[in-house]
């Protein structure tokens, strides 16, 4: 004797064994990872003007049991209250990641100067590490705000004029643009030039960034800053290698009036057009580059 099963039943466990087989792949396919490690990062201020140097100290606890088996690049995305990107501080961690080992702390610290964007308020601060070959993301411990992107700090971004008046007064020349980097500006000096700012009255620090590129054109430079005709910092400048010099300025020496100058001199200049026997037309008379100069009082 047949027995007749309804066309209904057939349907339900067709849909049942499929659902079974769907998971079952998916399961396979897409097998969980524990996280590498754990980021967190620590700031020197939580609130800072466009142009201002800050400082961002990056903590990463590998987890027990964790390996990398390449250098992962740690990518740093600062968002606004929309999730638009302000900027990025992309870069390499101080201990490649192929170096790490399970249960250590890595930890460094990087100062960055905020670019000046359109935008004042607060912005997050978002870390993760991608592979160099195909940029896939691996999974840390933290609080993700996408796509293994992990939400680390905030920050309260102010104008640019909350800084301290600053003047690049005399012995500068006019500042430059990177024609394959637009936001990337600097100003040359001559052999010696000066830097007025209103006077803060308590002890401060200038951060200089600063280089001398065409090695070919001039060898090593001796820097000094000076102020009132004493030298408060004296340093070597090696061609083609950008520095970050954070110069303490004590109050004492600015003295009381409402403005103070400080001056960057080098012990000697090159001009490219006779350092190149004219292969260059630059006629200028040039000392050294810089890309930041910022008498920061905080």
């Amino acid at each position: 004797m047949r027995i007749r099963v309804p066309v209904r039943l057939y349907l339900i466990g067709a849909a049942a064994l499929v659902a079974a087989l769907v998971a079952s792949a998916c399961s396979r396919e897409e097998p969980s990872v524990a996280p590498l490690a754990t980021p967190t990062l620590t700031l020197n201020h939580d609130r800072a003007p466009a142009g201002s140097p800050i400082e961002l100290t990056y903590k990463f606890v590998v987890a027990n049991g964790a390996s990398f088996g390449e250098d992962y690049r740690v990518f740093v995305h600062v968002v606004d209250t929309d999730e638009e990107t302000l900027w990025f501080d992309d870069h390499f961690p101080s201990v490649p990641t192929s170096q790490w080992k399970p249960g250590e702390t890595i930890e460094y610290t990087r100062t960055v100067f905020v670019p000046v964007v359109p935008y004042v308020g607060e912005a997050t601060i978002q870390v993760g590490l991608h592979s160099m070959n195909d940029q896939v993301r691996v999974p840390l411990d933290g609080d993700e705000a996408s796509q293994q992107a992990y939400r680390v700090g905030r920050l309260q971004l102010l104008p640019q004029t909350d800084n301290l008046f600053t003047v690049f007064k005399d012995g500068w020349h006019p500042a430059e643009l990177a024609s394959q980097d637009p936001p990337l500006e600097w100003q040359w000096t001559k052999k010696e030039a000066t830097l007025a700012f209103r006077n803060p009255k308590k002890d401060s620090v200038l951060h200089l960034d600063l280089d001398s590129p065409q090695k070919a054109l001039h060898s090593e430079q001796q820097v000094q800053i000076t102020m009132g005709g004493q030298i408060v910092e004296e340093f070597t400048l090696v061609p083609e290698e950008r520095m970050l010099k954070k110069v303490k300025l004590p109050a004492a020496q600015m003295g009381e009036a409402e403005m103070a100058e400080l001056q960057i001199v080098v012990d000697k200049t090159f001009v490219p057009s006779v350092a190149t026997g004219g292969a260059s037309r630059d006629p200028r008379e040039l000392g050294v580059r810089v890309f930041h100069a910022f008498v920061d009082p905080r």
